[in-house]
Order: C-alpha cells, then sequence, then structure tokens
C-alpha cells in the first residue's frame, strides 16, 4: 500500500475487562443471581487475571507503531534512556499497588477502590469521576484510530475523489472518506461494542485469550521478520502533493553500520502532524506505550487471590513489556535505514514475513482496548451511583439487569463516547487521556504514601518492597509527565480535579470507608503536641484559651457564640458535667451524649472541642475538667461560667434540626426529610419551680478552686438572649444607636466592689484589656471601638492619671477611647454608711483581723491581685446600686458588651452567698457583661 494509516501521538492505556464480575477499569458488578447459584466469581490466576490484561494493556497499538518513531527520532542511546526512566516512574507506582493490594482483602473495584477506600469518599471520587472521563475518552480514541487505519487501507482518497480520479485508486481502497463518513465508521463500530457491554461482558472475556494469542503471534512474527527477511527497498508513504514519485529507503537486516547510523538522536518533522520533534515530545508518545500497570489489579473482582496475584503478575508483565520494547527497538537500529524509521511508522508491516498478520494483531487490540474502555467506564460510573457519592444525580447508572449488568451505565457511557467522536481528531482528545491516568497513578502512590505517613497499625501489607521515597518518585514522576505532555492539559486536570473533590466534600454523605486525614491530622498532631513544651512558654505569646461550663446548650447559645469569637485561634472546649456515679451503670452514658454536642457544634458554627464528664456533683465535675482538659501545652487557662441568678433559661434550639457535618456521627441523619431526622439529645431546661443542680455556696467554690488552681475565670451574664449578628449589625446603620463607628465594648478595669481602690495596673485589669483588645480583633468585632472609663477622685491629677494611662495603653499597643468617670459621691457614700455602722458595732473590726487571718492562708500569689475586701460584708446594697447606676449613665450608648473586674471570692465559706449577691446588684440590668478576674499575667511592652 502507498499509504500508511495517520497514528496516534498519545495513547489511552487499554484494559481488558473479562466478564460481568469485575471491570478492570472500574468496579465491579458482581450480580445477585451469581451468588444465588453459589458459584464463586472468583476463579482468575496470576496469568490469566493479571499477566495477559496488563500485557495487552501495555502492548496494543503503540508495539506496533511507535517503536521506529522513537529510535528514529531519539537514537537508540536515548531510547534505551528514556525507556529506562519510564519503566522507572511506573515500578514506583506499581510498587504502591503492590503494597495496598496486600494489604488485607481487596475487594472488586481495582484502582477506584483501593484509592477511595484509602483517601476516603472525596479522593475516591473525584479520582474515579476522572477515571471514568478516560476510559470515555479512550474509549473514542482507540474507536478513531481503528477508523483511520481502516480507511488508510480501504478508503477512497479525499483530493482523489473529488477529481474523478478513482482509477488512481487501488483495488481495495472502496470506502468513502471525509469527516462525517469517518463519524459514521465510528458509530458503527461503537454500536457493536455497545451490543456486546449490553449483552454482557463475560462474551468479551471469552475473547480476551484469542485476542491474547493474536496479538503474541503478531509480535513473534515481527521478531522472527528482523531474522529471516532479506534486505528490500520500502516505499515510504506519499506526504506531499508536489511529490509526483514515490520515495523509497532501504530496510538493510542486522548490519552494524546500519546501527552505527542509529546511535544518536536525529529529530526531525514528524510527517504526521507537521511538527518539530523533540527530547519532550518524543518522550511523551513513548511513555504512552509503557502505561496501562492497572489492567491486573483492576481484575481484582476476579482474581482468586488478588495479595498474591496483583504483585507477581504486575511485575512479571513490567519486566516482560520492558524487554520487549528494548529488544525491539534494538533491532530496528541494527537492521532499519534512520529514514524508514522516522518516515514510515508501519513500518514493521512492510518488513514482515507476512503483512496481514501485523494488520490483525493492529485491529484486533485496537477493538479490544476500545470496548474494554466502554465497560470500564460503565463500571465506574456503577460503583460511582452505588457509592451515593453525588445523591441522586447518578441515581439512574443504579439500575442492572437481572443478570446484574448495570446496562443504564452502560447506555450513559455509550452516549458519552458517541459526544466525543464528534471531535473527530485524535490529538484532540489523546493528551488529556493519557493526563487522567497519569492523575490516577499519582493517586495511588498518594495513597500509599499517606498510608505509611499515618503509621496505622492496621497497615501491614504482606509486600515491603517499598518505602515513602518510591511513594513520593512516583507522584513527581507522574506529575513530570503530566505537565511534559501539556502543560495546559495536566493544569486543568488538576484544577477539574480539586473542583470534584470540593463538591463531593460538601454534597456527599458521610461513609464508613475511614478517613485517612483523620489518620494523619492525629499522627501529626500528636507529634506537635509533643513538641509543645510548656517551659518554653512565653507571656508574648499567650493566647486564651478557654474551657466554657455549659449546663444545657439549649440556653446559652449566644455565649457559645460569643467566646468562639473571643479564643484568638485559641483553645476552646465547651465542658459539661452530668451528675452521677459510674458505679452500677452498665456502661457510660455520656459517650450517646457526644454526637448531639458535635453537631450542635456544626450547626453554631464554631470551632471547638466537646468535654463531657460524670461527677457526683458539679464543683468536683468541674475540678475534673480543669484538671485532665488538654493535652501538654494546650490546656485551658480561663474558665468561663454563666452567671448564678434567678432568671428561667429559655429555648434557643426549640424546634431546630441541627444538620451534622462531621464524619462518623449516627445521632443526627443527613437525609433530606426532616420527618427522617431525629434532633440531637439535650435535656429539656429546668422550669421556674424546679430547683438548680448547683447551689450559691457549691457555685462560688467552683470560682475559689479555679483561682487556687492558677486559672482565670469569668463570669458571663444577660448572654441568654445575645445574637451577635443583630448587635453588631444594628451598629453600622447610619443614624443607629451606635452611629458608622460600630458599637462599643466597654471596659472599667477597676474593683468596683473595693472603693479604696487607686491602681489600675495591675494583674487583673491588665487581664480585662487583654480580652477585649483579643475581642476587637476578631473579625466579627473589628468594626467595634474600645471604651476604657477611668474612675477618678477628688484630689487626683486628672490630666496626670488620665496621661499615665494613655502611656500604658500606648505602651500596650491598644487602641482606646479614654473617658473620665468621677466617682467621689459613690466612695463617699460608702464610707458614711460605713462610719454609722462603725460608730455602734466593734465587733466587726475583729472579725476583719479574723478575715485576714484565714487569707493569708492561700497559697502565694502576685500582690498585685486584688481580691475580695475585708470590708466586703460591710458594703451596703446601696453603694452597690449606686455603682451599678454609675456604669448605666456611662455606658450611653450602650455596649454590645462590657468587661468588668471580679474580686477573687472570700476565704470565709459563710460570706459567700453575701459575694455573690454584690456580684448580682452590681451588674443588674447592664446587658451582657463578663466579670472577669485573672490571675496570670498576659501582656508585655518586649518586641
Amino acid at each position: 500500500m502507498s499509504e500508511k494509516a495517520p497514528l496516534l501521538h498519545y495513547r489511552l492505556i487499554g484494559t481488558k475487562d473479562p466478564d460481568n464480575a469485575a471491570s478492570p477499569t472500574g468496579v465491579t458488578v458482581e450480580s445477585d443471581a451469581r451468588r444465588a447459584k453459589g458459584k464463586n466469581p472468583r476463579k482468575l490466576g496470576v496469568v490469566f487475571g493479571v499477566i495477559i490484561p496488563t500485557l495487552l494493556s501495555m502492548f496494543s497499538v503503540v508495539v506496533f507503531l511507535r517503536i521506529g518513531f522513537v529510535v528514529g527520532q531519539a537514537g537508540l542511546y536515548q531510547s534505551i534512556a528514556m525507556f529506562l526512566v519510564a519503566y522507572f516512574i511506573i515500578t514506583m507506582t506499581v510498587l504502591s499497588v503492590c503494597a495496598i493490594s496486600t494489604n488485607g482483602a481487596l475487594d472488586a473495584g481495582g484502582a477506584y477502590y483501593m484509592i477511595s477506600r484509602a483517601l476516603g469518599p472525596e479522593f475516591g471520587g473525584s479520582i474515579g469521576i476522572m477515571f471514568f472521563f478516560a476510559n470515555v475518552c479512550g474509549s473514542a480514541l482507540y474507536i478513531l484510530g481503528l477508523v483511520e487505519a481502516i480507511i488508510s487501507a480501504f478508503g477512497i482518497p479525499e483530493d482523489g475523489a473529488a477529481s474523478g480520479a478513482a482509477s488512481v485508486a487501488g483495488p481495495h481502497q472502496v470506502m468513502p472518506s471525509g469527516y462525517w463518513w469517518s463519524v459514521l465508521y465510528g458509530t458503527v463500530l461503537l454500536f457493536l461494542c455497545l451490543i456486546v457491554c449490553l449483552v454482557g461482558a463475560h462474551i468479551y472475556a471469552k475473547a480476551t485469550f484469542i485476542i491474547f494469542i493474536v496479538v503474541m503471534t503478531a509480535l513473534a512474527s515481527i521478531f522472527i521478520s528482523f531474522f529471516i527477511v532479506e534486505p528490500k527497498v520500502v516505499m515510504l508513504p506519499d506526504t506531499s502533493v508536489n511529490i509526483t514519485s514515490p520515495v523509497t529507503t532501504n530496510y538493510t537486516g542486522l548490519r552494524l553500520h546500519t546501527m552505527e547510523r542509529n546511535l544518536w538522536p536525529d529529530y526531525t518533522v514528524d510527517y504526521t502532524t507537521g511538527t518539530m520533534m523533540n527530547f519532550a515530545t518524543v518522550f511523551a508518545v513513548m511513555f504512552n506505550g509503557c502505561t496501562g500497570i492497572m489492567a491486573g489489579s483492576n481484575m481484582s473482582g476476579d482474581l482468586k487471590n488478588p495479595s498474591y496475584s496483583i504483585p507477581r503478575g504486575t511485575l512479571a508483565a513490567v519486566l516482560i513489556t520492558f524487554i520487549t520494547y528494548n529488544l525491539l527497538s534494538l533491532l530496528a537500529a541494527w537492521s532499519c535505514d534512520r529514514r524508514l524509521l522516522q518516515k514510515d511508522y508501519s513500518f514493521l508491516g512492510d518488513i514482515n514475513i507476512w503483512q496481514p498478520l501485523v494488520t490483525m494483531g493492529i485491529y484486533s487490540s485496537t477493538m479490544s482496548a476500545a470496548m474494554s474502555n466502554l465497560i470500564g467506564a460503565s463500571r465506574i460510573l456503577y460503583a460511582l451511583a452505588k457509592d451515593n457519592l453525588f445523591g441522586g444525580v447518578l441515581a439512574l447508572a443504579r439500575k442492572t439487569s437481572l443478570s446484574g449488568n448495570p446496562w443504564a451505565s452502560v447506555l450513559i457511557s455509550w452516549l458519552l463516547v458517541q459526544v466525543v467522536l464528534f471531535s473527530g481528531k485524535l490529538n484532540t482528545i489523546a493528551g488529556i487521556v493519557t493526563i487522567f491516568f497519569l492523575l490516577v497513578y499519582a493517586a495511588v502512590d498518594l495513597a500509599c504514601l499517606a498510608l505509611e505517613w499515618a503509621s496505622a497499625p492496621n497497615f501491614r501489607p504482606s509486600f515491603r518492597c517499598f518505602t515513602w521515597h518510591t511513594c513520593v518518585l512516583g507522584i513527581l514522576g507522574c506529575l513530570v509527565m503530566m505537565f511534559l505532555i501539556s502543560a495546559i492539559y495536566a493544569f486543568a486536570s488538576i484544577a477539574f480535579m480539586l473542583l470534584l473533590l470540593m463538591l463531593i466534600h460538601y454534597l456527599c454523605p458521610t461513609s464508613d470507608w475511614g478517613y485517612i486525614s483523620q489518620a494523619l491530622i492525629f499522627h501529626q498532631v500528636r507529634k506537635y503536641l509533643l513538641m509543645l513544651d510548656v517551659r518554653k512558654d512565653h507571656v508574648k505569646f499567650w493566647r486564651p484559651q478557654v474551657l466554657l461550663m455549659v449546663a444545657n446548650p439549649r440556653s446559652c447559645t449566644g455565649l457559645i457564640t460569643f467566646i468562639n469569637d473571643m479564643k484568638k485561634s485559641g483553645l476552646y472546649v465547651l465542658g459539661h458535667v452530668q451528675l452521677g456515679l459510674l458505679d452500677g451503670l452498665p456502661f457510660d452514658p455520656l459517650q450517646s451524649h457526644y454526637d448531639s454536642w458535635l453537631s450542635l457544634v456544626d450547626h453554631l458554627n464554631i470551632k471547638a472541642f466537646v468535654n463531657l464528664t460524670l461527677a457526683d456533683s458539679v464543683r468536683h465535675g468541674v475540678q475534673n475538667l480543669l484538671f485532665i482538659t488538654g493535652f501538654g501545652g494546650m490546656r485551658p487557662n480561663t474558665l468561663v461560667l454563666g452567671f448564678y441568678d434567678s432568671c428561667t433559661p429559655q429555648d434557643h434550639l426549640q424546634g431546630k434540626i441541627l444538620q451534622c457535618k462531621g464524619h462518623g456521627m449516627d445521632g443526627v441523619s443527613p437525609t433530606k426529610d426532616p420527618q427522617e431526622q431525629h434532633p440531637p439529645f439535650f435535656p429539656n431546661l429546668r422550669g421556674v419551680e424546679d430547683t438548680k443542680d448547683l447551689q450559691e455556696e457549691e457555685y462560688v467554690s467552683v470560682i475559689a478552686d479555679t483561682v487556687k488552681m492558677g486559672k482565670n475565670v469569668a463570669l458571663a451574664r444577660y448572654f441568654s438572649h445575645f445574637h451577635r449578628d443583630e448587635i453588631l449589625g444594628s451598629g453600622q446603620r447610619v443614624g443607629g444607636h451606635y452611629g458608622r463607628s460600630g458599637p462599643f465594648v466597654d471596659v472599667w478595669p477597676l474593683n468596683l466592689l473595693r472603693p479604696d481602690s487607686r491602681g489600675y495596673v495591675d494583674t487583673c485589669s491588665l487581664f480585662l484589656l487583654q480580652l477585649a483588645c483579643v475581642l476587637h480583633e476578631s473579625r466579627a468585632w473589628s468594626q467595634t471601638r474600645l471604651r476604657l472609663f477611668l474612675c477618678v477622685e477628688a484630689g487626683w491629677s486628672l490630666q496626670e492619671e488620665e496621661a499615665k494611662l494613655q502611656v500604658m495603653l500606648k505602651e500596650l499597643r491598644i487602641s482606646a477611647h479614654v473617658q473620665t468617670v468621677a466617682w467621689d459621691q459613690v466612695v463617699a457614700l460608702h464610707w458614711q454608711r460605713r462610719g454609722e455602722r462603725e460608730a455602734g458595732n466593734r465587733e466587726q473590726a475583729a472579725q476583719d483581723e479574723e478575715e485576714k487571718a484565714k487569707e493569708h492562708e492561700y497559697e502565694q500569689e502576685d500582690e498585685s491581685i486584688q481580691r475580695f475586701p475585708n470590708n466586703a460584708a460591710q458594703l451596703t446594697d446601696e453603694y452597690i446600686c449606686a455603682v451599678n447606676s454609675l456604669i448605666r449613665k456611662h455606658g450611653a450608648p450602650p455596649p454590645a458588651v462590657r468587661f468588668l473586674y471580679l474580686p477573687r471570692p472570700p476565704a470565709d465559706t459563710s460570706r459567700y452567698q453575701a459575694y455573690l449577691h454584690q456580684l448580682d446588684l452590681l451588674t443588674q440590668d447592664l446587658g451582657p457583661t463578663l466579670l472577669i478576674h485573672g490571675v496570670t499575667p498576659v501582656v508585655t511592652t518586649d518586641l
């Protein structure tokens, strides 16, 4: 023949599917009918189950049509180097495949099954979709290649047909050619493939061995031809309309001088595309003949012993193909003129002892690969639909016949292949197909690498000839090849995969496959927690780490959200104490409640942990949580409690169904039907007449215990109706309460329950400033303004005190508006009432002395910390109400939240009720208020 078939520069992996139980390129469909009959679908061994499918996939068309191209352009030396590099890359991936396949029972599904079950549904689904599209395009690729091969042999040239040159056409050239004729021929061939797939893949399985025999016979004839065919003149294909006479070149037979001329590279223009070749383009084309390594592992559903067959069969097939390609390259360089290799890609047929045998090998391998990819695409689509990764989008693809054949997936795949056929150009789709497969290989390496790095005890593959180094080399090799073939396609495929990954992450339901991300996070968190040395803590890196005690989350969602804003990327733990003892109980009653609490965390969109405990009293439960919560340097340093008052709690979760975003939660169903979902388990709120689980003395004891343990403490009041969006949003309205600058955050750093207080620079007041600044720096509160109140008395230098405070704020880099408050009348009121009492009661002095003695029994602490004053019992309600009125008077416009100084509880437990009563009067009707007592230094002026 004077015309040669246009050849592919990129090749899609041709994979073989022996029967309906498994697909080498997708997920196996094991029919219920077969199981009902008691037949064991796993019956293939190493040779028929792994070696033959892998060899057919790796040889395919390229072995017949691209060996001469590689040697003719790159020379023998660079050709061997290319094969070494290419096989090094694929061997790294083969090692990962072997490791995963020998780590326990491998079910049907091959690459998709391995990736999805190792990396989770996000990676598995995204790679599965790309694997599906790769098989769809691959099937179209092979159909178009077969059409072009047939037209080259039997088609009438288009230019000849136009000029009435029917006489020029050979006797076998009887088929019209052209774009629409090519589409028609491809449609007919694809329809034949569809018939086979609808009847069942077992028909194709029976022909697999025959196809293998044909391909092996063609290869054997090629090797024999190099030794027995005499030197001859070969006519090159006519590639130019300006050439009126055919051009010929020589087949020299095995000659040393021929090899010497073919040792070094000689890159020229490719006669089929008209583009200049170089090392990268030739290597990209050659690499396509080295892919197809997943065909054996994708037969996992039909293998008797996948863990035994896959490593041995895949490595054997890789070794056989490597030797075959190098021998063919050597023989081609030893016997063919360089011009023959460069200008005639089908030279193996021209020099063969019987040319139709090579043509049969090309046709059979191409049709086999096209049918295999169509079958594989349908099985992948069926598996994705069965795993429900895309919800109801793929519901139709789950339909199967009585024998278990997924006919709906076959029809969908067939329609998509038909659409791709309209491209009409091989090179249009070949590059992206190869890149998709390389991305799948990289994902397999990534899965093995993740399992190795996670150090999971259950990852114990019997195949140990791999390390994390081989996984990394495999990933890098695949990525380099992707960008070497086409940087644009590589970027597009990776972006498409990431888009699918995010889509599945947000849409798919949770699975029980296991999430490698959780294992990796655990491994890294443990390592970094060990590195987080508490002995290296420094005040300039201090951040709030909060334990918020929640009696019932139904009544305090506003407080939970507010504390989340104040944590400054620190540790945030929701704590809860359930009264009871484990003695006599069959199991821990708290384990079933964690799902509800985690659902609450998802619903409120906060970043918090949950820690529940069982104790005989709330006080002991809080002590337990303060002792055990956290690890190493990540432990709570601040306890937040709700205020102890007589207000009746209100339910803010009434009628709400919390959607669960976490993994592995079975307390909340993610289904869309509200009737099928169950609300989280939280007990009903306390009624008006119900008694509290916590009494006043125990509540104050919790505060005292926290201070003794060196923890900061905060009491939150009036947060039951706190709605951040409403409060902060209203402050943005022009003409609203707050004006254009946003709402205020008020800070009163003076101990208002100690009338003789004069200093602002103590540990507790600085702690107030720090927390207020932390809140202001959060994104949601960035529009607020800090308002700091400076309380002064007569005789003080107003300018001097304000200047001192401004200097301190400047050194601390805190931006706040300082507002002076004269509280002479309030202080005078206290001393006046005290003098009246002392005139008739001298016993109080003795009580004060006793109080001082008891306070000295506390452990030593910073002298700057102000305790509950000795004269606190003598503070009148009138004085405290006056202080409360002073705060409200200077709180115009009303702030979003107030920070007040919380004195340390008294040492005498008999005064706990008075202490709590005075706090109640102090904060009466102030709106959202935090009473804060700090015991640790948290600010510094050092760089």
